[in-house]
């Protein structure tokens, strides 16, 4: 039994080298990789901002040239990630690929966020934790339901993958409501200063710490199932329900070529997250301005603002995508509509609970920043309301364009609400790096001094 395993275990990894190294199919040379690259799109023209924004940064600058020159910067660095993952599919297979495409997908928010993290911006931290998973689940989605459905009565999901990813969707928002629901419970004073206590955070921090841990597990345990179900099925596109446009995507995996090199494509990502890691570092120093300069609350800037930002690549390419289409439909011969719903975007959400978050909650245990998680009750409610929008939008695998349309105009509702919201501050004394008692004690001597 043990041999046999070894030797199946050995197949698979003969199997998966002559993939990744493309056996019997022709290479795809340096230049022409790194053509393919710069020719990837015309976001591909930003990339010009990155190395004046370093300039802006260390030349001291005003702060708005810095800031709007590493916006743009970010904005195509994000979508070479997302090409990047898409090429890297050829070469790794359909569920190491969607793993590789979801992982770089998040790459822009996960950098914001580590960044944010080191300046102990932690309530900035949390509003865009949950804005970046609140804006995969609704917006992101919902305007590719409404694009992709507009010519077909309804688009399909993969029946598996959904049912998983109402699950794992469900467990990461509800282990935000534990944390929250223990500080309602003990918040049973006349004040709310009687549970701002050093004690309380610690014990927030303990929670979190092993919440982090189970959330990772769950995480782990998932993307196990993903690459090797049970059964006789080498993946869930195999299964007799997997829609028929997943399985000819898998098939063109297989068949189809890349159009760069799999050496190429990992140095042209690895030298893009160190100019992105230096970038975000340029953005979070330059956007005081925009908080002190603006009407804008940080409860806005953190929960809808930032996560546009990384949104900002894929909302264009769609505008461009919407219209291009639109007027290839009235002009010319209209492409076929697909069947196959993308929602890409609802993994992204899944990864960032279950992985990034965590992942950030454990790296400020490492470096003494006192991540918690013990999220504003307004994100942890809007988050809750997402979640059950998209769990009963895709729980028939199924979807149209005006379930899409409710998806985009839920965002809507939290963009309005959260415009006019200023955050708990008994979240905010219990989220800083300082002390507790140093936290109330500036606070008074803010109110003093006003």
């Amino acid at each position: 039994m043990i041999v046999e395993q070894l030797e199946e275990g050995k197949e698979e990894l003969i199997k998966f080298w002559d993939q990744f190294m493309r056996k019997g199919k022709p290479k795809v040379g340096v230049a022409q990789s790194l053509r393919a690259f710069a020719l990837s799109s015309w976001l591909n023209i930003f990339v010009v901002c990155i190395p004046i924004a370093w300039v802006s940064h260390f030349k001291h600058w005003n702060p708005s040239a810095t800031f709007t020159l590493s916006f743009f910067g970010i904005v195509s660095l994000e979508h070479l990630f997302d090409y990047g993952g898409e090429q890297m599919a050829f070469y790794l297979g359909k569920d190491l690929g969607d793993l590789a495409t979801i992982t770089l997908g998040n790459a822009v928010e996960a950098t914001l966020a580590l960044v944010l993290l080191q300046h102990c911006e932690l309530v900035l931290l949390k509003s865009t934790i949950i804005g970046v998973v609140i804006l995969h689940l609704l917006l992101v989605p919902g305007a590719s339901f409404v694009t992709g459905g507009a010519r077909i009565i309804q688009q399909d999901l993969h029946p598996h993958l959904t049912q998983l990813n109402h699950s794992l969707l469900t467990i990461g928002v509800l282990s935000l409501l534990l944390p929250a629901a223990y500080f309602s419970a003990i918040n049973t004073t006349f004040t709310a200063i009687g549970v701002i206590t050093e004690e309380t955070k610690s014990t927030l921090l303990q929670m979190s710490h092993g919440l982090a841990v189970l959330l990772l597990i769950v995480y782990f345990c998932s993307r196990i199932y993903l690459h090797d179900p049970p059964g006789e099925d080498d993946d869930l596109a195999s299964a007799p329900l997997a829609p028929q446009a997943l399985k000819d995507k898998v098939a063109r995996l297989r068949e189809e070529d890349p159009e760069v090199n799999q050496f190429v494509c990992i140095a042209v990502l690895a030298v893009s997250i160190g100019l992105m890691a230096g970038t975000a570092e340029w953005l979070v120093e330059s956007i005081d301005f925009v908080r002190e300069s603006s009407k804008i609350t940080e409860e806005w800037f953190g929960l809808i603002l930032i996560p546009l930002v990384s949104f900002a690549a894929d909302g264009a390419v769609g505008v461009v995508y919407f219209i291009r289409h639109m007027l290839r439909h009235f002009f010319q011969e209209p492409i076929p509509p697909t069947t196959l719903a993308k929602a890409e975007a609802i993994d992204l959400s899944i990864q960032f609970t279950l992985f990034w978050m965590p992942f950030f909650v454990l790296v400020g245990w490492w470096t003494n920043k006192p991540l918690t998680l013990l999220f504003d009750l307004f994100e942890v409610a809007a988050l809750i309301g997402a979640c059950f929008i998209v769990n009963y939008v895709t729980a028939d695998a199924k979807t149209n364009w005006a379930e899409g349309m409710s998806m985009v105009v839920f965002y809507a509702m939290i963009s309005l609400c959260a415009w006019f919201y200023h955050g708990q501050p008994e979240i905010q004394f219990l989220s800083t790096c300082n002390t507790v008692l140093a936290a109330l004690e500036e606070a008074a001597s803010g109110v003093g001094g006003e």
